[in-house]
């Protein structure tokens, strides 16, 4: 998705926890608003078709979302520009915005091709130095933000790394969006002769974290069995909406600097196969309560 000061994931970062798929929870009006994004890139963008209110509400309350928190979720949304509604009689449906389109299109490209194994690595390092004060905190928080989900790692105040030098162009203009030109320098090159690389990567990643996350994703969906055409819909969603965070979390080092048995490549086949699995049944159950709102 495209850059997040307007944060596409919802809740992003590395305290996640994906869904227990056994037990309902209170959703904050974040949370509904974040899995209506899901919905909306999952279903809606691929038909590129109105859906009625109640429909989404529905599907929004099978995920644990009361219908309050689902209407403000909508509210805000287009509030945001990504969705418009249309009103017949007393019915409202929406649809997305081109805006709206742009932004789950760009998502859902990253989302499905993220976890393929990196190609080869050359050993050269991305190095930025990017001087912004603590008292520019907000500043300092759109910077994080937009550089962590670039990939970038930050071993120390002011310091970004990234194994990928490729990543410069897309970097740069995270820099000059911000306007930070003048207080940031680049380097790349490889790692030189005194430290170890992985002390290093262990102090700009939690890779421990990640690994983590991964192994709850496996374990959530690897159990997961859904008995009814509403369960699969309401566990694709779930699947997909625990796996988009994982573009944020994770920065796909190359191989070389990973642990030995790295879960993120199970993850990703785990992944892939529950979503071809669910997926033809998911969108028939979408089909009929479309058509079933008439």
């Amino acid at each position: 998705m495209t850059s997040p000061d307007f944060d596409p994931l919802g809740e992003s970062g590395p305290d996640f926890a994906p869904p227990v798929l056994s037990r309902r929870r209170e959703l904050s009006a974040t949370s509904a608003r974040s899995l209506l994004l899901t919905v909306l890139g999952e279903f809606v963008l691929p038909r590129d078709e109105a859906v009625w209110t109640q429909v989404l509400l529905d599907v929004l309350g099978d995920l644990g979302v009361e219908h309050k928190s689902g209407r403000q979720a909508l509210a805000r949304t287009a509030a945001e520009g990504l969705l418009s509604s249309d009103r017949s009689g007393r019915r409202v449906r929406w649809s997305l915005t081109a805006t709206g389109h742009q932004l789950l299109s760009t998502g859902a490209q990253r989302i499905y091709s993220f976890g393929a194994s990196p190609t080869g690595w050359d050993g050269r390092w991305l190095v930025l130095l990017v001087s912004v004060p603590e008292s520019r905190r907000q500043l300092r928080h759109r910077l994080r933000t937009r550089l962590a989900w670039a990939g970038l790692g930050t071993p120390a105040p002011g310091v970004w790394l990234s194994p990928e030098p490729g990543k410069q162009p897309e970097v740069s203009e995270v820099i000059h969006e911000l306007a930070l030109e003048e207080v940031t320098s680049s380097f790349v090159g490889e790692f030189g002769q005194i430290g170890k690389e992985r002390e290093l990567v262990a102090e700009a990643w939690n890779l421990a974290g990640v690994e983590a996350a991964y192994q709850d994703f496996i374990t959530t969906f690897s159990a997961a069995e859904p008995a009814s055409p509403k369960e699969v819909l309401r566990d694709q969603i779930h699947l997909v909406h625990a796996w988009r965070r994982f573009p944020f979390l994770d920065p796909q080092l190359p191989a070389e600097l990973l642990p030995g048995g790295w879960a993120g490549a199970k993850a990703a086949e785990l992944f892939r196969e529950r979503h071809e699995q669910w997926d033809a049944a998911a969108r028939r159950q979408w089909r009929e309560m479309l058509e079933s709102a008439g």
